[in-house]
């Protein structure tokens, strides 16, 4: 009977063993991902937003936790990043850290999205009325639609998620920002934690719904993975932004027009060339306007023309104007009032015309100057009179003794002016 009694309990120890192993087996397999969120919403952030959520996804990842920390950006991003953290078949976190982060504007709807949404004491949400970020000002209907739009979103997104719509909805229509204590008491946001690893203990056994489906999230003691920026999204994180793809555009522009005013030079071609593609591969992913692209072509075009053809000055004017309207144009407006800012447009606008008001100039001082060399170059050029001219004779010029003739006699010793070239015989006038 003690021999039994010892056995049981070996083999409830032995049980116990392999079911602590298992669970830390278990708890090590479970992996957390960490996406930094950083700077505007614009294509390069949704687009490295999408990706880290279809790698969570192939991993079979426990949760995706979004860092976020963003002034706002551009509405049609901010819409695809909802959009695929409301359709992930993974639970998403977003998590507005660090400490002095913010959700403001687009973030506002991001974190609303979230099935947890979570912040860092010392951030701050809200703030998410749509304004025009440079020339593209909206009209008071326009406006109107655009804002009750944009509400009726973020309540949606609120009721889909249990969170408090109607401060969503002030939010938005009233630019309310609250502190990360204040989101938490209203029920805007469901955690407040210190740190991700604070955050993965307190939404530990949280229930949520993924894809439809009830979840409970088990992320304490999970391994915590950060996935990095890839060098094609830090690139597009930062050319993205309509005033950078601009400038690249106008840098390409000047250094081609360079190299077609002045062949052989090749670094300005090169670098335009570089920069053009930079712009157009920015341009896929904004808002772009083909009437603006016609102008700005269309302006190229006049520059250009202005090489060849003297036009004193008025292909350069109709190029400058077609420019500043194609810059004006070049976006389109509803997309969040994404355009050009005034102070980036103008001094871009004014030095790119100076730099084809003065490549222009030169080549038509160039066109008007009269000929140095050659032939061309003996016309105007005076001498002296060798020999009697009666009509013909021979004449002292640039340091050379020619054959000429005059219409007029001419004594030897008297000055005269080449008029022509004719067949190595200069044709000459008397100087008075």
């Amino acid at each position: 009977m003690r021999t039994f009694k010892y056995l049981l309990c070996l083999a409830i120890l032995v049980y116990a063993g392999f079911s602590l192993m298992a669970a830390g087996s278990e708890a090590a397999a479970r992996r957390v991902l960490v996406l930094p969120a950083e700077g505007s919403i614009n294509p390069g952030l949704a687009e490295f937003i999408q990706d880290g959520i279809r790698t969570a996804e192939k991993e079979q990842a426990e949760a995706l936790v979004i860092q976020l920390n963003t002034p706002g950006g551009l509405d049609s991003s901010m819409r695809q990043i909802a959009q695929a953290i409301i359709n992930a078949k993974v639970p998403v976190i977003v998590y507005v850290s660090p400490k002095g982060a913010r959700a403001a504007s687009a973030g506002l709807l991001i974190t609303v999205a979230a099935p947890v949404a979570a912040m860092a004491p010392g951030t701050n949400i809200g703030a998410a009325h749509p304004v025009g970020v440079g020339l593209g000002k909206m009209d008071k209907v326009m406006g109107e639609k655009v804002v009750n739009d944009m509400a009726a979103y973020g309540r949606a997104l609120a009721v889909e998620r249990g969170r408090n719509a109607d401060w969503v909805e002030k939010g938005i229509r009233q630019s309310a920002s609250i502190p990360a204590a204040e989101a938490l008491r209203l029920k805007v946001v469901d955690v407040l934690a210190e740190d991700v690893d604070d955050l993965l203990k307190k939404v530990n056994g949280r229930q949520v719904m993924v894809a439809g489906k009830s979840r409970v999230l088990q992320t304490a003691g999970a391994t915590v993975r950060d996935i990095p920026e890839g060098f094609r999204t830090r690139i597009l994180k930062h050319i993205a932004d309509p005033n950078i793809a601009f400038i690249l555009m106008m840098i390409g522009l000047a250094g081609l027009y360079f190299e077609l005013a002045h062949p052989g030079v090749i670094l300005p071609g090169v670098v335009g060339a570089l920069c053009l593609l930079l712009a157009l591969f920015a341009f896929q992913t904004l808002p772009v306007n083909f009437i603006g692209m016609l102008l700005i072509a269309l302006a190229f075009v006049f520059f250009i023309l202005e090489i060849y053809v003297i036009s004193y000055g008025l292909l350069t004017l109709a190029g400058v104007a077609s420019l500043f309207f194609g810059a004006t144009m070049l976006f389109r407006g509803g997309e969040g009032g994404m355009s050009i800012h005034w102070n980036v447009l103008i001094p871009t606008v004014i030095l790119v015309s100076l730099f084809f008001a003065g490549i222009g100039y030169l080549v038509l001082r160039t066109h008007l100057r009269r000929s140095m060399t050659g032939e061309a170059g003996m016309v105007g050029e005076r001498g002296t009179a060798h020999t009697p001219l009666a009509p013909e004779g021979r004449v002292f010029v640039h340091g050379e003794y020619w054959h000429a003739v005059s219409d007029e006699p001419v004594n030897a010793g008297e000055t005269v002016e080449v008029v022509a070239v004719e067949n190595l015989k200069l044709r000459v006038r008397r100087v008075l």
